[in-house]
């Protein structure tokens, strides 16, 4: 029998995609920390465990050598929502395949790529079980296959799933495995599970796969949290959950001393957290509850950091479909979530109270509520804002589905309410789901509808929502810069469905600026570095402030140096809102608030020539 203190294993992140799961850098899922903590319980010492990202696999082949050599090699992944990434390319079946060749000891795999498989990874598949050629494939949980398959001395496993009281212990045990993430400290965040199932069984969702709703203790997520934030981690998502309002209840109601409990402890262990965001918000509980609801999301973003996002699973807004795809909410009741999320959560740091000049109206003079739009609202992120997940193809989809859809979204905007984003994707088909007998069919039949009106969203709504949501001059600070492109650098802050933002020039990767935004497209933004000093400005920032022409740009640089912005003469445009003259620093709204975000205040980078 093989002693588990002489093993060697590697294991591979080849990144998760779930409806309630998400693993694609800058964000570590919980699969590979939990599989490693589990490796560590049965025997395995941990410097004995390597852990490798696929994009460290794509560009250093030689690390594959820690696959071919490992006595056992784990590979956890798979996606079961389609998505665009930035960070990170998810592994594609071909590459898993050829992983497993590689290996010369024992092969485990394991993750969401348990349900099935596409030719890519993309929307209108038809997704099929594919064991990829590997030893053993875990068809319950990963971490509790290879804990049993070390246990037993690799003579094999039990397909079962893990219980909480292992999870107490292997999220612990495995928090070592971030500090091996080639992202690590600075650009990386851990997804954080709350509970994983569903009560309901909408047809196309693999989240109910996983069973009945499993919540675990508050106190069990804050000692994970304390875990990593002594491993160096400031970034953290509760994002393994269908439902973060359920916390703590009976799978529906919403328990807000529960949510009290759990932010604030992590608020307690990790005082120097750097972002606290979440993802799924189940839109029925709202309606439901409400007030229940008001008092959960309001318990919220208390203890958030700005630009948050609930995510509410609407899927369409026709009847038809709702119907025949067993959907939770209706238009009009997800319309509803909408605007409690947007008065209860929609206000920005460093806005004023109700019951002072210029807040937004409440019940409570002493707090602040949104939605937080216009020229008085401060220039941050609001906390917390709603997103809508669309999905077409589903069972009776039809032309007037996409109108539906259209003018669900319309009656959003028009009701001055604001979105942090829309997700519109096609559906993917996975055996286990209702889905499976009709598969991707509709979704590939109505291929050129879909492409026609997710342009329209992106044009008639993403766009003006995203001046609603970041006008010139919100400031996000703390934006990584990720990549080059046309003469610009591109970067977002860490977070949920962080903004993907260009500003002028080539400027060194890896790094963090505050951004203080210029103008927007349909899902992005371009911005200038905050504060941008005047002085030092390159004619190409000082351009992208609204209201500057190259003429006018061009006068600002002859007639340097300024000793104030003020003597700047910019004619329409606001160089208050983006600038100053000389090494100056200027505090950006709210971020002395405990919650607001982290770092001191903004200081202009000096030395930048045209």
């Amino acid at each position: 029998m093989t002693d588990p203190a002489d093993l060697s294993v590697t294991i591979v992140d080849g990144y998760v995609d779930e409806p309630a799961h998400f693993g694609v850098p800058p964000y570590v899922s919980t699969y590979p920390r939990y599989t490693a903590g589990a490796l560590v319980d049965a025997g395995v010492p941990e410097g004995q465990i390597t852990y490798h990202t696929i994009d460290e696999l794509r560009e250093d082949r030689n690390k594959r050598a820690e696959v071919a050599d490992a006595d056992l090699f784990v590979y956890v992944g798979g996606m079961t929502v389609p998505g665009s990434y930035v960070g990170g390319t998810p592994a594609e079946p071909d590459e898993v395949r050829e992983l497993g060749w590689t290996a010369d000891g024992l092969t485990l795999l394991g993750g969401p790529v348990r349900f099935g498989v596409g030719e890519e990874n993309a929307g209108a598949q038809d997704m099929e079980r594919d064991d990829l050629d590997y030893d053993f494939v875990a068809k319950g949980d990963v971490e509790a296959a290879a804990h049993d398959l070390v246990a037993n001395g690799l003579e094999g496993f039990g397909n079962r799933m893990r219980d909480n009281d292992e999870v107490d212990r292997w999220a612990e045990k495995g928090a070592f495995v971030v500090e091996h993430h080639p992202n690590h400290p600075d650009y990386l965040i851990c997804e954080m599970e709350t509970s994983r199932g569903c009560a309901y069984r909408c047809s196309f969702c693999t989240e109910p796969l996983y069973g009945n709703p499993a919540f675990r203790e508050a106190r069990s997520v804050v000692e994970e949290v304390d875990a990593l934030s002594d491993r160096g981690v400031k970034h953290f998502r509760l994002g393994r959950q269908a439902d973060i309002l359920a916390f703590g209840g009976d799978g529906e109601a919403p328990n807000p001393d529960a949510l009290r409990e759990l932010y604030g402890g992590i608020r307690e262990v990790a005082p120097d957290l750097e972002t606290l965001h979440l993802d799924n918000m189940n839109p029925v509980t709202i309606t439901d509850y409400p007030e229940a609801s008001r008092e959960a999301i309001r318990v919220i973003a208390e203890h958030n950091t700005p630009g948050d996002t609930a995510a509410f699973g609407l899927e369409s807004a026709d009847p038809v479909v709702q119907e025949e795809n067993d959907l939770l909410v209706t238009a009009e009741e997800c319309l509803e979530a909408v605007r409690v999320v947007n008065e209860e959560g929609g206000w920005r740091p460093g806005d004023p109270p109700a019951g002072e000049p210029g807040g937004v109206e409440g019940p409570d003079p002493d707090r602040r509520y949104g939605p937080s739009t216009g020229p008085d609202a401060s220039p941050r992120l609001p906390k917390l804002l709603p997103g809508i997940n669309l999905v077409h193809g589903l069972k009776g989809e039809r032309p007037e589905t996409y109108e539906h859809n259209k003018r669900f979204l319309q009656r959003v905007y028009d009701e001055g309410l604001m979105l942090r984003r829309i997700n519109v994707r096609q559906v993917m088909a996975f055996a286990g789901t209702e889905m499976a007998e009709t598969g991707a069919e509709i979704a590939q039949e109505h291929r050129d509808r879909f492409q026609a009106y997710k342009r329209d969203v992106r044009e008639t709504i993403d766009n003006p929502m995203l001046d609603r949501v970041v006008p010139p001059g919100t400031v996000l600070p703390d934006v990584h810069l990720e990549y080059h492109q046309d003469g610009k650098t591109f970067g977002r802050q860490l977070g949920t469905y962080a903004l993907l933002v260009a500003v002028p020039g080539e400027r060194e990767l890896g790094t963090a600026i505050d951004v203080a935004i210029t103008d927007h497209g349909y899902r992005s933004a371009t911005g200038v570095p905050y504060p941008l000093d005047v002085n030092a400005a390159s004619m190409d920032e000082l351009t992208a402030i609204p209201g500057i022409n190259r003429n006018k740009a061009g006068d600002v640089v002859v007639g340097r140096p300024y000793e104030t912005v003020d003597a700047v003469d910019a004619g329409v445009a606001d160089l208050s809102r983006f600038a100053v003259a000389g090494d100056a620093t200027v505090p950006i709204p709210g971020r002395e608030r405990a919650g607001s975000g982290p770092g001191p205040d903004a200081r202009s980078t000096l030395g930048r020539g045209d």
